[in-house]
């Protein structure tokens, strides 16, 4: 049976993606040695991280326009980290948006470096919206937000204009939608919702923007020396890095980011019509601030639970129950996602519909 991955990550990627890796792993570029062994900086490998942070920058649109392409490790939560290390001066002050569980963890290691000012949350209301109508001081050294959260399934749609630099988290929607990407002075994911297999993290940044904040920066933690070592200071994820160069190419070649926004958004539209539609489901963000690749939703009567768990099981549906803060279940619509995946849930809702009509 065809399985339906809704995982919200590690999730689905291209089954492209799956059979190159795959193949790699057995014989990387038909060298006779396998991709998980060869040294990080033979040819080989070189170039494929090369490519790699080339093709970022060429979908994102901001090829030539000083920015670098980098893959780190340590996942978003330690980008948390290196964002004040790198940004915040020692006198300075960073101003957050509290939009979801990852975004007040980005807030806490900012406070371990200075004044961090939370210019809006909606973590009273279970961060059910985005806040919106806020003012970011302008001595701010950069704002810092959250495009999408995975968990609450809410994403931002419109982001301020700043004289200051904006930092963006997009671990769960970069290479989703089409922005003015250079509106954002760094951009940090980790690889393993929309990019690749889970082990790396990409950060683009804008150069301009360092060196500035007069601190003395450990060198692993250095954005700088990430940049002049060509994103070799120590070794690379290197399956995660090539599972990205495979995934990326596969987005460019069906068209790139404003092929892949029309998919996304069909996607989310057949879902969230069937869960305003169903009276057995109910939506958990506000409708303006729906989340395209995450949606939250429960049933009206938890008493339907059993049933329904075990027809979208039958159905070879996996990975949406909720994550355990919100309960319910949470529907990953990824770039990898096909159409006929969604169709598959929105069908099972419509079947259970019917059952509990007829009872």
């Amino acid at each position: 049976m065809k399985k339906h991955n809704y995982s919200a990550g590690p999730c689905i990627l291209p089954q492209e993606v799956f059979e190159k890796s795959a193949q790699a792993v057995l014989n990387f570029n038909n060298s006779g040695l396998s991709l998980l062994e060869i040294s990080h900086r033979s040819k080989d490998f070189v170039a494929v991280m090369e490519e790699t942070r080339a093709l970022v920058l060429e979908l994102l649109g901001l090829e030539g326009k000083g920015y670098q392409a980098l893959f780190l490790q340590g996942g978003a939560s330690l980008e948390f980290l290196m964002v004040p290390y790198n940004l915040m001066k020692t006198d300075g002050k960073a101003a957050y948006l509290d939009t979801g569980t990852w975004a007040n963890n980005a807030i806490k290691e900012a406070q371990l470096f200075g004044e961090t000012i939370v210019v809006a949350s909606s973590k009273e209301d279970n961060y059910s919206f985005i806040p919106k109508g806020y003012k970011v001081p302008t001595d701010a050294n950069y704002f810092h937000c959250t495009s999408n959260n995975t968990i609450f399934g809410t994403q931002i749609k419109s982001f301020p204009e700043l004289d200051i630099p904006m930092v963006c988290d997009m671990s769960s929607d970069i290479f989703s939608r089409s922005l003015d990407f250079s509106k954002f002075d760094l951009i940090y994911a980790g690889a393993q919702k929309n990019m690749g297999a889970a082990g790396t993290t990409l950060v683009v940044i804008k150069e301009e923007i360092l060196n500035k904040t007069g601190r003395t920066i450990p060198s692993i933690l250095d954005y700088g020396k990430h940049i002049k070592a060509e994103s070799m200071y120590n070794t690379p994820a290197v399956f995660a890095v090539y599972t990205c160069l495979l995934t990326l190419q596969w987005l460019k070649n069906i068209g790139g980011i404003a092929a892949i926004e029309k998919i996304n958004e069909a996607k989310a539209n057949l879902l969230y019509s069937e869960v305003d539609r169903n009276p057995l489901f109910t939506g958990t963000a506000v409708v303006e601030d729906r989340s395209n690749m995450n949606a939250t939703f429960l049933l009206t009567n938890p008493e339907h639970q059993e049933i329904f768990d075990k027809m979208w099981k039958e159905a070879g549906i996996s990975g949406i129950p909720g994550h355990r803060s919100v309960g319910g279940y949470r529907a990953s619509m990824y770039n990898a996602l096909p159409l006929e995946s969604v169709q598959v849930l929105v069908d099972v809702m419509k079947e259970l519909e019917e059952l509990v009509s007829k009872q």
